[in-house]
């Protein structure tokens, strides 16, 4: 079995090696005193019309925002095939862009799924002065989950 530490630095290890590939810089935890802006001009695939690209512009700022509307975002974006102009995958798209692997962007879609059903389910109610509480992140609902 592997340590966590030793899949991590491994994880670190495929991250600086792909920033080497693309020429960006490794990410540390050091402050940055100034910002270089490069233009990626990125694989187009098949061309998105201007409305799927507004789409999709608006769902990846909400996949960067919260894991219910992240979890949201992503199943439009993998049902709606909203990444093809970039990418030939979805498991791809979402690493690429978010820096997800395969098994997380799952996970917020399926949490996404969750969250849905429980407000459906009138969990997001008042009763008299007792608030119920829905989850605040996606590892809360883990448990209702499938799992992929």
């Amino acid at each position: 079995m592997v340590s966590r530490r030793a899949r991590n630095q491994t994880i670190k290890g495929k991250r600086e090696q792909n920033s080497a590939e693309l020429d960006l810089p490794v990410l540390t935890n050091e402050p940055v005193s100034e910002v270089e802006v490069k233009t990626v001009i990125p694989e187009v695939v098949e061309e998105l019309s201007q409305e799927e690209l507004e789409d999709r512009q608006r769902l990846e700022l909400k996949v960067e925002r919260a894991f219910f509307e992240a979890g949201s975002a992503l199943r439009e974006l993998r049902d709606q095939r909203l990444y093809r102009n970039t990418r030939k995958s979805f498991e791809e798209y979402c690493w690429d862009r978010f820096g997800f692997q395969r098994r997380h962007s799952y996970q917020l879609i399926e949490a996404a799924s969750i969250f849905d059903n429980l407000c459906a389910n009138g969990a997001h109610e008042t009763l008299s002065t007792i608030k119920k509480i829905l989850p605040t992140n996606e590892r809360q609902v883990r448990p209702l989950t499938t799992g992929v």
